[in-house]
Formats: structure tokens, sequence, C-alpha cells
């Protein structure tokens, strides 16, 4: 595969998810950049905004092996993983594989579950491996975890982890759809060209995971310069001594910036990278690994703002 043919097959399967996530090619960019580049994605929004949808529709369309769980508080870490049964009729021992033996595992709703059966997923999402009674079952790649939360002022949510949540590659926002884009999506509902459902069946696979695997060597290929390096040191340098926040970013936030930067170029047609690639990439590799302080939370500031500020005052090399 040339740079230029991964190029065109990122933008057809960016085209088919536009088809039935209407109004957000942001998010639908985003989330191609963390599969490419190998990582696990956290996103946050209200129900009814699509996520679910959103991870059928890359599975369907990516012709990847899917499962979904649904967590809630009662949720067991056997039920991720997967756990030993005794077979009757033969006197053994069997191992019954959990769903999280998988491509494409959406994780839905996961802040409902309790802290022991988030941390099942540790395991799973940083060694890409899983130990069911001391056998240890090695992943398939592509492996990525689509994980979704609900804001954390709602009923019934627990807080995620901090060393969860920095196993997250990105957390992508999802927010409402402009009233030009609802509206659209009202009528091609009505209209029967979209179904009110979370069935992506319409949807023309383009691809399969030795495709994305491809797709992340060529991202792997793309040519970043030491002074852009440099630049995404200093910007994450940077949230380790913003008088606003009380935790920085680490190595890990280092290593993703420069990584999902490459994966952005490629998808925008280059070999190389320049600044806007970083800057494009930077909130949601960021915004799950800051915490802001108590006085900047009561000043009305958000993690948001303190980025926007940083992007703007840390200085990026001139191209």
């Amino acid at each position: 595969m040339t740079p230029d043919q991964a190029t065109a097959l990122a933008g057809r399967i960016e085209a088919q998810l536009n088809q039935v996530l209407i109004g957000q090619p942001a998010i639908t960019r985003q989330v191609m950049i963390a599969l490419i580049t190998g990582g696990h994605v956290l996103i946050e929004g209200v129900p009814g905004l699509g996520k679910t949808l959103l991870a059928r529709s890359l599975a369907r369309v990516l012709e990847l092996d899917f499962q979904r769980i649904q967590f809630t508080p009662d949720l067991m870490p056997s039920d991720v993983t997967g756990h030993v049964l005794f077979d009757s009729q033969t006197g053994d021992f069997r191992v019954r594989k959990g769903p999280a033996f998988t491509n494409l595992l959406l994780a839905d709703e996961i802040n409902r579950a309790p802290a022991k059966t988030q941390a099942a997923l540790l395991e799973v999402m940083q060694e890409r491996r899983i130990t069911i009674e001391g056998e240890t079952f090695s992943l398939e790649p592509p492996f990525v975890v689509l994980a979704t939360q609900n804001p954390l002022d709602q009923e019934g949510t627990y807080p995620l982890p901090e060393a969860e949540l920095d196993r997250f590659l990105f957390k992508i926002l999802i927010d409402y759809p402009s009233q030009e884009d609802e509206t659209r999506m009202v009528e091609m509902v009505l209209d029967g060209r979209l179904p009110d459902s979370l069935d992506a069946a319409q949807l023309t696979p383009e691809a399969n995971a030795e495709a994305i695997l491809a797709l992340g060597r060529q991202a792997d290929a793309v040519i970043i310069d030491r002074a852009l390096v440099d630049y995404i040191l200093r910007l994450v340098r940077a949230t380790r001594d913003h008088p606003s926040l009380v935790q920085g970013g680490g190595p890990r936030a280092s290593i993703a910036l420069a990584r999902t930067a490459k994966t952005q170029a490629l998808l925008a047609g280059r070999d190389y990278v320049i600044p806007d690639d970083v800057k494009q990439v930077a909130a949601p590799v960021l915004r799950h690994r800051l915490r802001l302080g108590v006085d900047a939370d009561i000043e009305g500031q958000t993690v948001e703002t303190v980025l926007e500020q940083l992007l703007e005052q840390v200085e990026a090399p001139r191209q």
C-alpha cells in the first residue's frame, strides 16, 4: 500500500461513517486516527448522540470482529475477560472466553460499573492479552477498545481510575448536533434514508483487519522533524507547570501526541508532520490526562480553556 492509497482508503472509510454519524466529521476523523494508531478511545456524551452507532458502523465498514459489553453496577470482571467452566461430559475444565476476545470492543457506559470491573480492562488494554486462571491468551491485532461514558454529574456513575484513563489514547467529546444537522438527520429518518435504529447494515465494507494494520505501517513511516518533537515536549511540559492544573501530561502523553500527529498527517495526504497536525490532536490526547485545581474550577475555568491557552502560548516552529 502506497501513501496515496492509504490516504484514499482512509477517506472512503470516513465517508462511510459520516453517512450515519450526521454532522460529526471531526469525531469520525479522531476515531480513525486512534484506530490506525492502535490506541483506545473514551467517548463522552449524553445518551442518544450516536456513540454506540459509531462503534457498530466502524465494525461494519472495516469487517472487524465486534463485541459489545453493557457495563452495569453488577457486572463482574469475568463477564469481560471470561472464566473457566467444568465440562461434566468430559470431566475437564475448559476456558470460556469473554467478549474481550475480539478486534473492536465497545464498552458501553463504562463508568456505570464499579472500579473492580473497570480494572479488568487494564491488562487487556495495555498488554493486549488476557489471563484466565493462570493461562494467558494474546489477542489478535488490531485490538481497540471504544469505551463510552456518561458525564460524571449523572446519577449512578463512577469516575474512572486515573491509571485506566491514561490507557486511552483519545478522549472524544460528542455534543448535540447543530440545528441544521439535526434537521437533516430527522428528514433522512422520515424519508427512510437513515434507519431509526442502531443498524449499520446499509454501509459498505471498505477494508479488513490487515488493511488497518497496513494503514498503521504507513503512519509509522510519516516523517516528524526534531523541531516538532521539541514543540510536542514543550507543550506537554507546559501542562505540568500551569497554575490552573494540579496534574499535567506524562511521557505517555508526549508519545501519543507524536504518534497521532503522524497519523493525522497521513489522513491529510502528507508524508510529513506540520504544527497544525499536532494542534488537531492535542485536545483529545491531553484532556483526560489533565486535572484542574479547585481554585481554577471555582473561577469557572475548564480543562478545555486551559488547553486553548497553552496552544496559543507555546510557540510552534515555523514551517
